[in-house]
């Protein structure tokens, strides 16, 4: 299972305490007690041996497409972008739900919903919660170490499931 990024850690130019207030600030309105909500939320359904993290302009403030800030086109227009990352998250997602097939799925979002349906009522909680949109994919270990080690994409661990003995 993937580790946390290390407290000390730059990554995309951020350190963790960064990459979180900047979540904290930008998603959650200043409100910590809100991120902790969220976080909580997604740990209910979240299986063991699962990290949860976020990626995207929430922790940089800017798009990656057009480098436009957080939430350019109005308050609560950039959405969220939760990864579940271990074996027993991919299982949420039917195999037309994957971008490589048992590796990396879509994201479950307005668009594709009917990828992994048991995930649908945990996103439309997650949006009702922060009046913003919530996709959520999950991948192995391997695709948030690429993206995140080699391509220097900044993510941020929201919290890890330990396995169960």
């Amino acid at each position: 299972m993937s580790e946390a990024v290390e407290p000390g850690t730059i990554q995309g130019g951020l350190s963790e305490a960064e990459k979180r207030a900047n979540v904290v600030r930008l998603a959650f309105g200043g409100r910590a007690d809100l991120y902790d909500e969220f976080c909580r939320a997604i740990r209910e359904v979240t299986p063991p041996g699962t990290t949860v993290v976020l990626r995207g302009s929430a922790l940089t403030g800017r798009r990656w497409k057009d480098d436009a800030p957080f939430d350019a086109d109005g308050p609560g227009t950039s959405d969220l972008d939760v990864t579940l990352v271990g074996d027993r998250a991919l299982k949420f997602f039917k195999i037309t739900g994957f971008f490589i097939p048992g590796v990396h799925s879509r994201p479950v979002s307005a668009d594709d919903p009917d990828i992994a349906p048991e995930l649908v009522p945990l996103r439309e909680k997650l949006m009702a919660m922060i009046h913003r949109p919530v996709n959520i994919q999950a991948s192995r270990d391997v695709v948030l170490e690429f993206r995140g080690d080699l391509l220097d994409q900044p993510y941020l661990t929201l919290f890890e499931v330990p396995e169960q003995p």
